[in-house]
């Protein structure tokens, strides 16, 4: 048995295989033994493709060769996967002008860059009790970062925090 649990040559247990020869032609239903035999006559494996089928479908090839083009088609795919980070922004509901800019300016650098944005708002103190002067602050964060990003999860209360969650707007 090899690394990926695929079952080649004298590990397959199955006593009769449907056969796939090295062309991709169907050779039909053949003993492991004649099947063996075969792969042996082309100096191929046997490698079992379909284990669950009756009767399991087995191929012959070159399995050094399938086991490259596996580790390449995988590889690609993992190239190919976008990771997508989430960036903190910190803002409080008493925030100055200034302040408010410069948190905004660095969300749309990171929205830009295609990484989601959490805007948070701790309110300290009693300024818990002014909830909506920090729902203010998080709406107007959104109206500003609205041409570039879209919201994911409205403002809401999670402790002495509230949360605001921003994806970059894809181009299709």
């Amino acid at each position: 048995m090899s690394k990926d649990n695929t079952l080649i040559n004298e590990s397959i247990r199955a006593r009769e295989v449907r056969l796939i020869d090295q062309n991709g032609d169907q050779a039909g239903i053949k003993s492991k033994q004649e099947a063996l035999e075969m792969a042996g006559r082309v100096n191929l494996d046997l490698v079992l493709v379909a284990p669950n089928a009756k009767p399991p479908v087995c191929r012959i090839m070159d399995y050094g060769k399938y086991r490259f083009e596996q580790q390449k088609k995988e590889k690609e795919a993992r190239k190919n996967q976008k990771v997508i980070n989430v960036k903190e922004v910190r803002l409080s509901p008493s925030i100055d002008e200034h302040d408010f800019n410069t948190k905004l300016r660095n969300a749309r650098k990171f929205l830009s860059k295609g990484d989601k944005v959490k805007a948070a708002i701790r309110f300290k103190g009693r300024a818990i009790t002014h909830k909506e002067i920090g729902q203010r602050v998080l709406d107007r964060f959104s109206e500003e970062c609205a041409d570039i990003a879209a919201v994911e999860s409205a403002p809401k209360m999670d402790g002495r925090s509230m949360f605001l969650m921003l994806t970059p707007k894809t181009d299709k």
